[in-house]
């Protein structure tokens, strides 16, 4: 079934495909990450389910047209849902020899390659070891290859615009976003709009990216190169209103509405560290909601104001990644100690030390649990997605002003930097998060007990400065069981560090959901963070090939679901993928002395669903071998 494209006046009829992975590769410099979201948006608005993978260098400027240089944005879009940015493009734009040489290895046999020509200089071809043109030797046949001059089509159309050279060239990504929007019969209206608003201050750059984009759509629609353009249908989803969000901006809504839901207003104390910046950026914007920013000259200062934020009657939050959360340890000790509540966003990189800045992974789990002095029990939340982190944000802020304790929300560069639809919930459905601060004494003599606790959640009264009658001590010392005094009294100590350890011990969480359908898989594959995707894809691989096999995924990594020994134990053989060299692993094993497979991947990229599926074969074809 074919239909007519509706932009332009190109009488060729469309091709419908399901689905489709598109990655824009280039310079650091050649707008790659602006270019994909700018289809990524009109993915959206089109309907279709989609998932990117934006990937840029760690270093603020690389050399230009070197390997260390390159920067991409892979997204894939389908009529139907999807779990991953996909594996492998199905088309893959490449602005100049380095894009090609770090990416063209991953572009699957008769996959579709564009290049600009005009970038394919003896220079630039020099610079990554190319000894010679690959679109002049033959290397390239397994492809369909166009070569398009992107850079002087561009320049030529706006010659006549009065921009300089410079701004001409760097209209290109807009030539190449043109020409996709064409390939795949993608509305061009809202791009247009949304370049006029970009750049209303400077008019003249406004309408030299719009004649560019419009440039590279023209170019579709008269060579003929391409032979048709393709169209991929909306998907079926949920009824609902949907946005795009990316991982950070759904948490940072998340945090907004744990405000207005609680009553209280947002303080966010940071210092800007990748990959969790956006979130400091997008909360700045936002103090209208009762909001305050604060962006501190260093971690331990920014802990320490949201710390104080806390004690005085807000929901005290600070945001990080791993580096960050190492010299963040001390302060958060003292949030265990005064028990006070506390969100602590960990948006976890590469490492160690400062690592791969732009890169993923999974590796601060055992960090954010043991990774402070003395016996310091915090509950940890993991968003499963970008637009999981919404819920996993309130989920965070729940805990901490439920039970009086930081709460680590324990998200990651693939989370917060990938997109994907989100249906906006009704209010109505968001949890509830009132709190009752102290307002009057509690003692028997009409004194006031910091650490009188309640006696089904143990959690102590939350008292603001300030307050008449309430006057007490806080600090980081051991505090005497009731009074809040200091203590050294050995006994004391005892007691207090096994009832902070039983406040977080006895945190209410879901049980653990596990999908089996046949009902009768004797291999569980459980993941936690990012995995979901990946293996959920991987997953449906695997059944669609005839095994059995069921999955599920851990959202609350302390305390653990109240079952979680009970499911590990009812399946013959347990494998966990992981991000890391096998973390959770590591704590399952000694938690509940049950055999568990590790599957990792520390590369600083996800998981791909082809690559886990094969991973998770021998472990499942295995069993059934057993079985039979």
């Amino acid at each position: 079934m074919t239909s007519t494209a509706a932009a332009g006046t190109d009488a060729r009829p469309t091709q419908p495909r399901s689905r489709v992975v598109i990655r824009f590769a280039g310079d650091s410099g050649d707008g790659m990450q602006l270019t994909g979201d700018r289809f990524t948006a009109e993915a959206a608005a089109f309907g279709n389910d989609l998932a990117t993978l934006p990937n840029f260098p760690a270093e603020i400027r690389a050399p230009h047209g070197t390997l260390a240089g390159v920067s991409s944005f892979q997204l894939h879009f389908a009529d139907h849902d999807i779990l991953t940015p996909g594996d492998r493009p199905d088309v893959l734009v490449a602005m100049n020899p380095a894009a090609l040489k770090a990416n063209v290895g991953e572009l699957p046999a008769g996959g579709v390659l564009i290049v600009d020509t005009d970038e394919f200089t003896r220079r630039n071809l020099a610079k990554v070891g190319y000894a010679a043109d690959p679109l002049e030797d033959g290397s390239l046949a397994p492809y369909a290859v166009h070569r398009v001059a992107m850079t002087s089509l561009t320049t030529a159309a706006l010659a006549e615009l009065g921009v300089g050279k410079k701004d001409a060239e760097r209209a290109k990504n807009m030539f190449a976003l043109g020409l996709l929007s064409w390939m795949y019969s993608r509305p061009t209206g809202g791009t247009e709009a949304w370049l006029r608003a970009k750049f209303a201050r400077r008019p003249e750059i406004a309408e030299a990216n719009v004649v560019a984009f419009r440039t590279g759509h023209a170019y579709g629609e008269t060579t003929e190169a391409f032979a048709v353009p393709y169209e991929v249908a909306p998907a079926v989803l949920p009824d609902g209103t949907y946005r795009q969000v990316t991982g950070n901006l759904a948490l940072a809504y998340g945090l907004v509405a744990a405000g207005v839901r609680s009553g209280l207003p947002v303080f966010l104390g940071s210092y800007p560290i990748t990959p969790a910046s956006d979130i400091l950026h997008e909360l700045s914007r936002l103090k209208r909601f009762g909001v305050t920013t604060f962006q501190a000259e260093d971690e331990i200062a920014a802990v320490g104001a949201a710390l104080g934020a806390a004690y005085g009657g807000a929901l005290g939050v600070t945001s990080t990644s791993g580096p960050g959360v190492a010299l963040k340890s001390e302060a958060v000790g003292l949030a265990v100690m005064t028990e006070l509540p506390l969100v602590v966003v960990d948006v976890q990189r590469g490492g160690p030390s400062t690592g791969l800045p732009t890169k993923t992974e999974q590796a601060d789990l055992l960090q954010v649990l043991f990774g402070r002095n003395g016996e310091s029990p915090v509950p940890v939340v993991a968003p499963r997605s970008p637009a999981d982190a919404f819920d996993a944000a309130l989920e965070a802020a729940r805990i901490a002003l439920a039970y009086r304790t930081p709460v680590f929300l324990l998200s990651d560069g693939a989370i917060a930097n990938g997109s994907e639809p989100w249906r906006l919930p009704e209010v109505e459905e968001l949890p509830a998060l009132a709190v009752e601060f102290a307002t009057e004494p509690n003692g028997p003599d009409g004194e006031f007990l910091p650490y009188l606790r309640d006696p089904e959640t143990l959690t102590r009264p939350w008292a603001v400065p300030g307050t008449p009658g309430l006057t007490h001590r806080i600090g980081g010392l051991e505090k005497a069981d009731r009074t809040g005094d200091i203590s050294y009294d050995p006994a004391n100590h005892e007691l207090m560090v096994r009832v902070r350890q039983a406040k977080v011990d006895g945190i209410a969480v879901p049980d653990l959901e596990v999908e089996d359908p046949t009902g009768d898989a004797d291999v569980l594959v459980l993941g936690w963070g990012s995995t979901w995707g990946p293996i959920g894809a991987a997953v449906r691989r695997l059944r669609t090939a005839g095994h059995r096999v069921a999955r599920a995924h851990l959202r609350h990594l302390n305390p653990l679901p109240a079952d979680t020994g009970a499911v590990l134990r009812s399946y013959r053989r347990v494998v966990v993928p992981e991000m890391n060299l096998g973390q959770l692993a590591l704590l399952l094993q000694g938690r509940f002395t049950v055999p568990v497979e590790s599957v990792t991947k520390v590369a600083g990229l996800p998981f791909g669903a082809a690559e886990l599926a094969e991973r998770l074969t021998p472990y499942v074809e295995e069993k059934e071998q057993v079985t039979a």
